[in-house]
């Protein structure tokens, strides 16, 4: 028995009985309430995955699930506008929300005492926050999010890429096409009443997983969450969201330079692989921590330290993304040093990737498994960590205990298997390529 699997057979001890004190309740509004343990006291971490995200938005109306993240904290009928962040942060508090395709995420670790306050902020705007939207608070947020675009896609080398791939690897129509952020069209054209009618059809604690982790007594925390949560109507309609069925490769192998201002050449290689949750994205996973996770893999130690070809990325040149409901994509992403033309980057990556295909060593799989394994680990290590963690798994999955078990399924995948999907999902036929290069860089031939 390898040291990696010794140490997960010891983690799995641990974590059984970790997973045995977590505690779940469904409030008849149909609210899934998760409680569990933080390692220590004196601060309670309260965390609402809604199942709505930019997979239930539709052409011509993109970006509305990201623009309620930031609309959801700009008062509702029982707190003015800024106020929920105010209340939070003047006692020590961490509070903030992210959105992806797959769901709006609100979250806020609070001294224990002030647990009550979270869960009451967290139910008024849930419960009230149509009645304090108007159209200046619309208009106000629109340009915020728009200005976001701005600084975190359009006016940063680069920024586009992730908007490009997503075009490209999803069909026009499909709900995985466009970016949360939304396009500055759709954007500029939501009006009140459609961001209203969102809201209602989202927004329901029908829709909504809580977490609660703190040291307080489980029974306590239901009582408490029953009791601001309790109250709030389940939604009269159920919201559906569009078709995300999507089957085969890529169709590749497709590619796209695109010329803009930015320092040196990137190249990001895009391959389809199974759905978020299937043992097919677990392998998959082995196989990007292979690849480029972490100093000792392969591109990292071939591109970066031997051949000098790649700017130093600290070992974070691959990574998997996670779709929960149409496939996920492989995502390998370098940029070239300088005198190192795109074209030569581009090369000398497939070159690597291809080498999977040819076998894997034991102390490479082992390697992969620890580096997964310390990034889970230390994520699931603070109680926001872990409330995050547990709203996820029931949220997509609906099975917090799920937070547990990824160390297991790591370990449980052989090389073989690792081999043999990187030969069957690593190919040409299921490959994009989005390339940038400098607009005033030299001709490649001169």
């Amino acid at each position: 028995m390898t040291s990696v699997q010794q140490g997960v057979q010891r983690l799995v001890t641990t974590t059984n009985g970790a997973a045995k004190q977590i505690t779940q309740h469904t409030l008849d509004n149909g609210l899934r309430l998760v409680i569990a343990p933080a390692a220590t006291g004196q601060v309670a971490a309260v965390n609402l995955w809604y199942g709505v995200g930019s997979r239930h938005e539709v052409p011509g109306r993109t970006g509305f699930a990201h623009l309620f993240e930031h609309l959801m904290f700009q008062g509702s009928g029982n707190v003015p506008k800024g106020d929920h962040f105010d209340a939070i942060e003047r006692l020590g508090g961490d509070i903030n929300a992210s959105t992806s395709s797959d769901r709006t995420n609100y979250y806020e670790t609070v001294p224990e005492h002030a647990l009550d306050l979270a869960l009451w902020l967290e139910a008024d705007r849930l419960a009230t926050l149509r009645e304090g939207m108007g159209q200046e608070v619309l208009d106000n947020q629109r340009d915020v999010v728009k200005n976001e675009r701005r600084q975190r896609y359009d006016n940063i080398p680069y920024g586009t890429a992730f908007e490009r791939i997503l075009s490209h690897a999803y069909p026009p129509g499909h709900p995985y096409h466009h970016p949360t952020i939304g396009s500055m069209a759709d954007l500029d054209a939501a009006d009140l009443e459609y961001v209203l009618s969102f809201h209602k059809a989202h927004y329901g604690p029908d829709n909504l997983v809580l977490t609660v982790v703190s040291a307080l007594d489980p029974d306590d925390v239901h009582e408490r969450v029953k009791h601001y949560f309790g109250g709030i109507p389940a939604r009269d309609v159920i919201a559906e969201a569009p078709d995300a069925t999507l089957e085969g490769p890529i169709g590749g192998p497709k590619s796209e330079v695109v010329t803009e201002n930015v320092p040196a050449p990137a190249v990001f290689l895009i391959y389809r692989v199974p759905a978020y949750g299937t043992r097919e994205f677990d392998i998959m996973q082995l196989a990007s921590a292979v690849l480029g996770q972490g100093q000792g893999s392969r591109l990292y130690r071939r591109l970066v330290v031997e051949r000098g070809l790649a700017n130093d990325d600290g070992g974070s040149a691959a990574d998997l993304v996670n779709f929960r409901y149409t496939p996920g994509l492989f995502f390998v992403s370098m940029i070239a040093r300088d005198g190192v033309t795109g074209d030569q980057l581009e090369e000398a990556m497939l070159d690597e990737i291809s080498t999977l295909a040819d076998g894997i060593s034991e102390e490479e799989m082992e390697r992969a498994r620890a580096v997964l394994e310390r990034d889970h680990l230390q994520s699931i290590s603070t109680p926001g960590g872990l409330a995050d963690s547990l709203g996820s798994c029931t949220q997509l999955f609906d099975d917090p205990t799920l937070v547990y078990t990824w160390p297991q399924r790591w370990a449980a995948i052989s090389t073989d298997e690792v081999v043999e999907y990187a030969k069957r999902l690593l190919t040409p036929e299921n490959r994009l390529s989005v390339r940038f290069e400098d607009e005033e860089a030299p001709d490649a031939d001169a």
